[in-house]
């Protein structure tokens, strides 16, 4: 194998080098438990709360509003789990849609199993959330309203503004996966009228089992674990001290980086867009052409099986994805993509590729030529294109 790319950033990013240079001297030097009362111990408690702090700054928001969790499928299991336990003498009602990740899709299955009722918000074909259906679906006893910031398979950009100016006229609660968003994107929760706000730290060059729940104050949400009183009592268990030092530095740099690394993205992103749609025939682009993350380019190639396609990307030295991480090994076909209105044989040629700041152009013309090279080899031993090509004669 000449060379390795990378193009699964949705997936996990590398860890950033000043991360783990931060991060080191809270395993070896500074371990004190941040609960303990002498002063070594104190000094981590300290830290955290710097760390809280430079979070809060980049959301808008106060430090005492971000809890510290073990990534963002945790932060969302609490999000949706305790605010129905504490709002459902209000009612029993959530609003959500069909293109979310699992950990909130598998989260509402569970709550409907206790009693609740949820809507799943269908989508137009490019992954937008319609805001007339929203408006629509909003019931006397609609409690929360979850929608995430951006899809991780799609990389589409919901109108989230929008989305938190019904939730607050209408006095619900709005809850937003913003696990990819976040660190891409700049992200007031004030301005977006945003009651929580689910975070990872592994999304964005930081560690992974980390990641935080903004709450906003007022919020009645309860503790999600129990035992302790860290974390305002609001969340049990002696702190990831080096996880919440590694995903604070990694949010620093997320957004000291953030002009300048994502217009690299898009132009890499739309250069690869652009070369991909034009050489290779019978392909189309997922998610919004315009309104999408800056490192997102989702593609179905007709008459291609996903599964093959990444596996001899692999043997060309690039990894890459049909869609979440979470969901690897599953034989069903993204429902992101079924949601958008893909029939199954053409969401299961899905390929995602998601970017960082450190490919080049020529990079892109290495996977491009790739890809032209599998697709036509793929096409070439499927009867189904055969047909179909003896049908265009």
């Amino acid at each position: 194998m000449e060379k390795l790319l990378y193009l699964d950033n949705a997936a996990t990013t590398k860890t950033a080098p000043e991360v783990l240079e931060a991060m080191i001297p809270y395993f070896t030097e500074c371990y004190g438990n941040p609960s303990s009362v002498y002063g070594f111990a104190a000094k981590n408690k300290d830290a955290i709360t710097r760390q809280r702090e430079t979070i809060a700054k980049v959301l808008g928001a106060n430090a005492n509003e971000i809890y510290f969790t073990a990534g963002g499928s945790e932060a969302d299991n609490w999000a949706l789990k305790a605010t129905a336990e504490a709002y459902q003498d209000k009612g029993k009602h959530i609003i959500t849609t069909k293109i979310e990740h699992h950990a909130i899709l598998h989260t509402g299955e569970y709550l409907e199993k206790k009693g609740f009722e949820i809507t799943y918000l269908e989508v137009d074909e490019n992954g937008m959330v319609r805001l007339e259906d929203l408006k629509a679906a909003i019931r006397p006893d609609t409690i929360l309203i979850s929608v995430m910031y951006a899809n991780n398979e799609i990389g589409t950009i919901e109108p989230i503004k929008e989305i938190g100016s019904i939730a607050k006229e209408h006095g619900i609660l709005f809850h937003t996966d913003a696990v990819q968003a976040f660190g891409q994107v700049p992200i007031n929760v004030d301005e977006c009228n945003i009651d929580m706000l689910s975070a990872s730290g592994h999304k964005l060059n930081g560690p992974k089992g980390i990641g935080f729940l903004y709450i906003r104050k007022g919020v009645k949400i309860r503790s999600f674990v129990h035992g302790g009183a860290q974390e305002r009592r609001r969340r049990a268990g002696t702190e990831n001290v080096p996880g919440i030092i590694g995903l604070g530095t990694a949010v620093e740099r997320a957004v000291r980086t953030m002009e300048e690394r994502t217009k690299k993205e898009i132009e890499l992103r739309d250069y690869l867009i652009g070369r991909v749609l034009e050489e290779i025939p019978y392909t189309k682009l997922n998610g919004d052409p315009k309104k999408r993350l800056p490192n997102n380019a989702n593609f179905s190639f007709r008459f291609v099986e996903g599964e093959s396609l990444l596996i001899m990307l692999d043997m060309k030295g690039i990894c890459a994805s049909s869609g979440s991480a979470c969901t690897s090994g599953s034989l069903d076909p993204s429902h992101v993509l079924l949601a958008i209105g893909l029939p199954h044989e053409i969401a299961h040629g899905s390929l995602r590729i998601t970017l960082n700041e450190e490919f080049e152009k020529e990079d892109m013309d290495y996977v491009v030529d790739t890809l032209k090279e599998i697709v036509a080899n793929l096409r070439n031993m499927s009867p189904l294109y055969e047909d179909f090509v003896k049908k265009q004669k």
